[in-house]
């Protein structure tokens, strides 16, 4: 998966970025359970970058319950 960009991600509504946010951290738990077992080879390096992802739409998605964008 690419990285999301932050102009990417308003552009989506609330509905495609609680889709997104799902499929995040359904394939966060995955590669999470992957690490625990230690069978985890290339997607090592994505963990920190998905959980900056998922942080970025929780943000705008609060920014949007409260009014500010």
């Amino acid at each position: 998966m690419a990285r999301l960009k932050l102009k990417d991600l308003k552009a989506l509504n609330d509905d495609e970025l609680k889709a997104k946010l799902s499929e995040l951290r359904s394939e966060l738990a995955k590669i999470m359970v992957e690490r625990a077992k230690g069978t985890i080879k290339k997607e090592s390096g994505k963990v920190k970058y998905m959980r900056r992802d998922i942080a970025r739409i929780l943000t705008i998605l609060g920014e949007r319950r409260r009014g500010r964008v």
